[in-house]
């Protein structure tokens, strides 16, 4: 990749952080970096309650579960409106991902369906039965359909038992809107360097996320890597698009995008510990080929 013209960064809000430098070496995304292992090692037993207390859990391995084919084109719609709950999602979808960790997390599996839709060759009754925007995640639930992703895992927090994903405090809530509402900035940031943009943009991206994650970390709030202390929607808006992130930096431009960030690294190692999480990921490998596809015909004159 060529860097290309610069650009100014997205912009995004201020944070009301503890000062502390966390930021690399100027340009340290440049291209052709070679990759950093992080030396941050961390006894990954360390947990975050719902209360905010430590516990112990066994680290897990889990990275997909058996899953029914997406619906196609061909494929018959189901009852819909017939007084079932349904999730309705892609597997490669960063979006329906979110809604999809949400149902697991509060533990909903056995009261939402899940029904995959392949989005390269959606079924016509989906937008014409389900969902007018023809988009995922929907969730469909008392004879309405809810779409929007952030909206999405919001109404089943609101509306489900199971753990809740809001914050618990005005504090918590106030941070937890300002880093909802910097999700797109990031992401955008983030694509600038990847396309070759602006090849600082992603350095400040990451570096924003690693300082949010110090906000709330143990030892003062006796408790885990997670955003707000304890597992939360915060969580679940950034994991499928860091991950993604992750992966790619890695395979395409030879970055470790945790090298020097051991909040940002703890994090990533303890989502991937949770279940709920794991079983949602897509094959590694499918997002690198999915990735290098789209940047290939992206470059095609």
């Amino acid at each position: 990749m060529s860097a290309g013209v610069r650009v100014s960064v997205c912009s995004y809000p201020s944070l009301a952080l503890p000062s502390r430098d966390v930021s690399p070496p100027s340009s340290s995304l440049y291209f052709g970096r070679k990759s950093h292992r992080s030396s941050f090692d961390i006894d990954l037993k360390l947990r975050c309650n719902s209360n905010e207390t430590r516990r112990t859990k066994p680290v897990l391995a889990v990275l997909s579960s058996n899953r029914v084919p997406e619906l196609d084109s061909s494929s018959e719609p189901p009852q819909v409106f017939d007084g079932s709950t349904r999730l309705y999602i892609s597997y490669s979808c960063p979006f329906a991902q979110r809604a999809w960790l949400a149902r697991n997390y509060k533990n909903l599996r056995d009261k939402i369906e899940l029904v995959p839709i392949n989005l390269k060759n959606r079924p016509a009754w989906y937008k014409e039965k389900v969902y007018p925007a023809n988009k995922v995640p929907a969730l469909e639930h008392n004879n309405k359909v809810i779409g929007e992703s952030l909206d999405v895992i919001k109404y089943i927090d609101a509306n489900f038992e199971g753990p809740s994903l809001a914050p618990n405090s005005v504090e918590k809530e106030a941070f937890a809107d300002e880093l909802i509402s910097y999700t797109d900035s990031f992401s955008k940031a983030v694509r600038s360097t990847l396309s070759g943009e602006d090849i600082d943009a992603a350095d400040v991206a990451f570096d924003y996320i690693e300082k949010a994650l110090s906000k709330y970390k143990y030892p003062k709030y006796k408790g885990g890597p997670f955003f707000l202390c304890r597992f939360s929607l915060v969580d679940i808006a950034y994991i499928p698009f860091i991950e993604r992130f992750h992966l790619i930096f890695k395979d395409v431009m030879n970055v470790d995008i945790t090298a020097g960030r051991p909040n940002l690294a703890y994090w990533l190692k303890e989502m991937n510990t949770m279940e709920h999480y794991t079983e949602t990921r897509q094959d590694p490998q499918e997002i690198i080929e999915r990735y290098k596809k789209r940047a290939q015909a992206e470059a095609r004159p």
